[in-house]
């Protein structure tokens, strides 16, 4: 069964509210309390230095997406890099696995957002309920087409970032414009340097969507510069929002604050500001910001695992169910986020994602330095130095982790063990009945 694409059914507007809708509804309600908890003070430098780091991360993605455009994306990039084997699968694999992980960190902060309408509990199962209604009303959003998605999600895109930016601009309104609160006179001593690299890996974390926008190539109009230019344009709206948002939740919360509610701080943050129509305003930008950062993200994710199915990389069972195969690959990573939905909370939900995006870029960095740069034209250094800063904060992360929540740094290494043997029996068996 042939995935069915449609050439020049997403603009660049399209294109960009895709990627701005996943990082937004990731970053800014599910992440913030998350890297603040890692680096105190300090945290909207964080988010900062991530789009550093993703700006030069991107490169590499804008170079291949201008030679290569696909709809396959990252699964394609890879197998240029590294043929048509286990280690395109096992990275493809790994990017599929944070989109879904990312999938389900959005949908518990829909969920987190939406009880502060009520009692605020964040024990009950109301929180994974609610993540799980959102996970099924997007999928249903994503099988109504292309057109669908392009229209709903640059309507949402507008609707959020003109909300968050509100938000944002009357924190910073009712403070005073004073950014004497927010930025310390001196970096403090609670945190180390560990620490401090740790909270990066969220905050790149914060800024992975953009690759979602490669997932849609061949999609795209004129894709050999509308990708790279949505990506661009992602990152940068992205950045401005975020630390805009950041600063204004540091001057109306401290650091205790928003790491106690590091699930819901925006939420919080708008009490002291707004009142209690600010929280009403701040729940309802969540909701939307939540729903389209899903609505994009499951797009994407569908596009790429059916690309790998495409090319036999992936295995495939219809269960006999109606639809083309994007269609099928959209009720399994559904079914997939749905369970993490459940079973995780928003912490070790965003750890794992982190992991994962970070192991996946590494390969990613790594096989166009080493098979493509000359063909695409590269600059050698820029991806030498992404693949260093990303070797460096996942280490530093890892170390945080396993010394807090060594479980987490199970589940995360059985994790990636499973797919890669998983994968290399898959292949195996593939070439078995292949060769019979």
């Amino acid at each position: 069964m042939m995935v069915q694409y449609k050439k020049n059914s997403l603009t660049l507007v399209g294109a960009i509210s895709l990627g701005t809708g996943v990082m937004i509804g990731a970053a800014i309600f599910a992440l913030l309390g998350q890297v603040a908890e890692l680096s105190g003070a300090l945290f909207p430098f964080i988010f900062l230095i991530g789009a550093i780091i993703s700006g030069f991360s991107a490169y590499a993605y804008i170079k291949m997406s201008n030679a290569y455009p696909s709809a396959g994306g990252i699964a394609m990039y890879l197998k240029k890099a590294y043929g048509k084997g286990l280690i395109t699968a096992y990275a493809a694999l790994l990017m599929a696995f944070a989109m879904i992980i990312n999938q389900s960190l959005v949908a518990r902060t829909f969920g987190s957002y939406t009880m502060q309408l009520f009692d605020g509990n964040q024990n009950g199962f109301w929180i994974p309920l609610l993540g799980v209604l959102l996970l099924i009303v997007t999928f249903l959003i994503n099988i109504s087409g292309n057109k669908v998605v392009d229209k709903v999600s640059f309507v949402m895109a507008i609707l959020k970032i003109g909300g968050i930016a509100i938000f944002a601009i009357g924190g910073l309104w009712v403070a005073g414009f004073s950014f004497s609160e927010a930025v310390p006179t001196a970096i403090p001593d609670d945190y180390s340097t560990i620490s401090y690299l740790g909270a990066l890996a969220l905050a790149i974390l914060a800024f992975a969507g953009f690759t979602t926008i490669t997932n849609s190539g061949e999609e795209i109009v004129n894709p050999h510069k509308n990708v790279g230019r949505a990506i661009w344009i992602s990152l940068i709206i992205c950045t401005v929002v975020y630390l805009l948002v950041a600063f204004a939740v540091s001057v109306n919360l401290s650091v205790p604050k928003i790491i106690e509610a590091k699930d819901y701080s925006l939420a919080e943050a708008s009490k002291p500001a707004f009142g209690k129509y600010g929280l009403w305003f701040t729940v309802g930008i969540a909701i939307i910001a939540t729903v389209s950062s899903v609505l994009a993200n499951i797009f994407a994710i569908s596009r790429m695992t059916a690309m790998l199915t495409n090319i036999k990389l992936m295995p495939h069972k219809h269960f006999g169910m109606p639809g083309t195969l994007q269609q099928h690959m959209l009720v399994y990573t559904v079914v997939i986020a749905i369970v993490l939905t459940i079973f995780f909370d928003l912490s070790r939900i965003a750890s794992l994602g982190a992991i994962f995006y970070l192991i996946m870029d590494i390969i990613v960095q790594w096989g166009v330095y080493k098979k493509l740069r000359k063909e695409i034209e590269a600059k050698g250094f820029i991806l030498l130095t992404v693949i260093v800063l990303d070797v460096v904060v996942l280490g530093a992360f890892l170390w945080i982790k396993g010394s807090t929540d060594l479980a987490l740094i199970a589940v995360a290494a059985i994790s990636l063990l499973l797919i890669f043997f998983g994968e290399k029996w898959f292949l195996k068996t593939r070439k078995n009945i292949v060769n019979a």
